[in-house]
């Protein structure tokens, strides 16, 4: 009896579950029907990135510069067959030098109505005139404000005679994240104002060996020669990035660009109207990216930070108290990777005001807030050519201090002599002293400045030991007198 009734309950739950499935079925097949028709409206075939471009496009430009080269014209003395009869006494006889116009083109931004445009430092590097052609095809002559070779950028300046400009605002490059879609705006390979869509493949990459503050915004969108110094636009119409390098095996787009992102421009194009020049903070400490095996050693749960094991005496890292083996997570709250992250995010800080740094030390998490301030030209360089009968005649040095250290990119070392140049056939080619050592000792005498090197060197001696410090080695000199 049991059993019967629970075959008729089971046989009419099937059929409820069998009229449901049918329902159910038949619902996605109307739905499936109702997304495979065909638009009625062009509303619900228009996905269009045009109001964004309509906004964007006329204030990114195409730049034109003419440079005058000159060369030397074919001399048919120079023939190996005419010099074996006269030797070099016809040299300069019909060497007469002619110039060439050699031309070249890239893309800018106008950023203000006051005829301020940005671009990439490489596009406009040695030229005479520079011509900035607007999409409307209204054409002005450019001036240089300045440039900034550490950051491939320039800031041009374009007088407008009253006329209305059109501008594109600068947007928080921070913000972005990966997978945010962009636009890219230039004028690539000369074929005129080109617009490519892609998104933001990557952020902060640090690899690509383009300046000396590495922080990329990659992205897919097509970049080509010509798109250099063009925009890189969110869907909102904001600048976030200048275009500047590709990654290529032939010169073409492969899907892989990079763009400065607009925070560094800003900072960089505000020194550069202000003050003729980039000044970026002075932290006045060093360190290495924490690896895996430092992470370990370190107890940290991943490797990431900077391991400082260096700080300049009288720094804002020294007076904010920061200590050697403390790890550098974050930058006002952005995390620190590596050391090239680092130096990124405190080039992007105005000099003058003051910055939190989260730090971890011996595994306790803390925050240190620490003053930017430009770095100090102390103490003096001393730049001097040294000459006589000794290894470093023809060589040019300097005290090594932090504003000189920025300069050239090197880390700063207290107390240090620094080759900045060696003449070449000079002694000290010769000796094998190369620009960037560190000159240590020079026989049995530790240097500390330039003096002290001119005061050991003005006596001639019969061997002479030299110290240098190339890279992350240490290399030694033997000369005779």
């Amino acid at each position: 009896m049991n059993i019967a009734r629970f075959l008729g309950h089971f046989g009419r739950s099937c059929v409820e579950i069998v009229l449901l499935c049918s329902i159910f079925s038949i619902a996605g097949w109307a739905a499936q029907v109702q997304l495979s028709q065909a638009p009625i409206s062009s509303d619900q075939i228009r996905l269009t990135f045009a109001p964004v471009v309509k906004k964007s496009a006329p204030a990114v430009v195409n730049i034109y510069t003419r440079r005058i080269v000159k060369q030397r014209a074919p001399n048919m003395f120079n023939d190996p067959f005419f010099r074996r009869f006269f030797g070099g006494e016809l040299d300069g006889l019909f060497d007469f030098p002619r110039e060439r116009i050699q031309n070249s083109l890239g893309s800018g931004v106008i950023i203000g109505k006051d005829g301020i445009v940005i671009t990439n430092e490489h596009v406009i590097s040695n030229s005479d005139e520079i011509t900035v052609v607007l999409s409307d095809r209204r054409e002005f002559e450019a001036t240089v404000v300045g440039t900034d070779k550490r950051t491939d950028l320039a800031v041009l300046r374009i007088e407008t005679n009253g006329e209305t400009l059109p501008t594109l605002e600068l947007g928080d490059s921070d913000i972005l994240e990966v997978g945010d879609l962009v636009l890219a705006i230039g004028n690539p390979f000369g074929v005129g104002q080109t617009v490519t869509s892609g998104i933001v493949s990557a952020l902060a990459r640090t690899s690509i060996g383009v300046g000396d503050f590495r922080s990329f915004i990659q992205t897919d969108a097509a970049i080509n020669p010509g798109n250099s110094g063009g925009a890189l636009v969110t869907v909102d119409g904001r600048l976030v990035g200048i275009n500047t390098a590709i990654y290529s095996r032939d010169g073409g787009n492969v899907g892989i660009g990079f763009a400065i992102p607009s925070n560094m421009v800003s900072a960089v194009m505000t020194g550069l109207l202000l003050d003729g020049k980039a000044v970026r903070p002075w932290l006045g400490a060093g360190g290495q990216a924490v690896t895996p095996e430092l992470a370990r050693a370190l107890g940290m749960d991943r490797p990431t930070g900077v391991l400082v094991n260096r700080i300049a005496s009288g720094s804002p890292a020294d007076a904010a108290g920061i200590e050697v083996g403390d790890v550098l997570r974050e930058v006002n709250g952005r995390e620190i990777t590596d050391t090239q992250v680092l130096r990124y995010q405190l080039a992007t800080l105005p000099v003058g005001t003051t910055t939190r740094l989260a730090i971890a030390r011996d595994g306790v998490a803390m925050v240190v807030t620490v003053e930017l301030i430009a770095p100090p030209d102390i103490p003096p360089r001393e730049e001097s050519q040294l000459s006589g009968s000794q290894p470093f005649s023809g060589a040019t040095v300097a005290n090594l201090n932090p504003a000189l250290s920025e300069e050239i990119s090197r880390d700063m070392v207290e107390d240090c002599v620094i080759v900045l140049r060696v003449q070449q056939r000079s002694i000290a080619a010769r000796v094998g002293i190369r620009p960037g050592d560190l000159i240590l000792r020079v026989n049995n005498s530790d240097i500390k400045n330039v003096s002290g090197l001119k005061q050991i060197t003005a006596s001639p001696k019969s061997n002479w030991r030299l110290s240098l410090q190339r890279g992350e080695r240490v290399v030694q000199l033997s000369v005779r007198g």
